[in-house]
């Protein structure tokens, strides 16, 4: 049984604005709708309301072509093309540079987060559409087989050329596209001159403030009571504030009808991770945190404490299973 559910509530609630060069009948110019296969929101805070849902219409278009890129749903895409047959020449050059990131942080997690563990989420996915499957997943021999094809020391990646030197190799950018996404379309937006929004891609972004001057807003819920929110914090540009906010949950999607097996697999053992029920994390970028809330995931507090530390300024918050939370990284 596959089911996605959201921890991460991004709040634009406003009364009157009160920045100084805010118009007094000021509201957000806002979007709802369904991006990267989820409901998805961006909100723009600024004058010309014609003028910000014209450049909400080129974010759309963005959204869509990168899509077009990093999609596992869509067979033409480029990422598809690359996992059909190993090799892609003239990669889209965010498809190199986002590839590069994660191969970047597979090493730096010791291969926590690793891109190729596709071959592991086609099993799982395999073994639950089949009537009658075992309830406890795949068998180890299945499991071996499929660990086999994970590696993220055997891919290539150049400007000209990406390759897949394992047999039976794919990749998945699933736990760090919506990030990078969101953060394209924070530099589309910021270029066109924005400098107060919110977007909710799947991840959150936040920059400048809301139309009643308070700082944006992001609540983070209980993974085992989604209508209880655990703990709340500001997001932004200013100092003292990160702009950007991601959560990963095993909760959010599941295999199994019991929900025990989940999509945060471990590369090591090719099983669902189960060391925090959820984990939170705030960064400069909503790409480093996307894939940091996965990578730390899969790793004790100890390790995961030890990678957060690599990136200056960064907090993650760690959720156990009885809704307790425990901060780590830069007070």
């Amino acid at each position: 049984m596959l089911k996605r559910r959201r921890f991460l509530t991004l709040s634009a609630c406003c009364a009157a604005p009160t920045w100084a060069h805010a118009l007094p009948s000021l509201q957000p110019v806002v979007w709802r709708g369904v991006a990267l296969g989820a409901l998805a929101s961006m909100q723009l805070v600024h004058p010309d309301r014609a003028w910000a849902r014209a450049v909400l219409a080129r974010c759309l278009d963005e959204i869509e072509r990168l899509e077009g890129i990093f999609s596992l749903y869509r067979p033409d895409s480029a990422l598809s093309r690359l996992n059909a047959s190993g090799e892609l020449r003239a990669p889209p050059h965010e498809l190199v540079e986002l590839l590069s990131t994660s191969l970047a942080l597979a090493r730096a997690s010791g291969g926590a987060f690793d891109p190729s563990i596709q071959p592991l989420m086609q099993l799982y996915f395999r073994h639950f559409a089949t009537p009658g499957a075992a309830p406890d997943g795949p068998t180890p021999a299945q499991l071996a087989r499929a660990r086999a094809a994970v590696g993220h020391a055997d891919i290539e990646v150049a400007s000209g050329r990406i390759r897949l030197l394992r047999p039976g190799a794919a990749l998945t950018l699933n736990g760090v596209a919506q990030g990078f996404i969101t953060d394209r379309v924070a530099g589309l937006l910021r270029a066109a001159g924005l400098t107060h929004l919110l977007l909710d891609l799947g991840e959150g972004r936040a920059h400048g403030r809301r139309a009643d001057g308070q700082p944006w807003r992001a609540s983070v819920a209980d993974p085992a009571n989604p209508a209880r929110g655990l703990f709340e914090l500001r997001l932004g540009s200013e100092p003292g504030l990160l702009p950007a906010l991601a959560t990963s949950a095993g909760s959010g999607t599941t295999f199994d009808a019991q929900a025990r097996l989940h999509h945060l697999l471990d590369p090591a053992s090719g099983r669902s991770a189960h060391f925090h029920a959820s984990v939170s994390v705030a960064a400069d970028s909503a790409t480093l945190a996307d894939g940091l809330s996965t990578a730390l995931s899969v790793l004790p507090a100890e390790r995961g404490a030890a990678l957060l530390a690599q990136h200056a300024g960064a907090r993650a918050w760690l959720v156990d299973r009885h809704g307790s939370v425990t901060q780590i990284g830069a007070s």
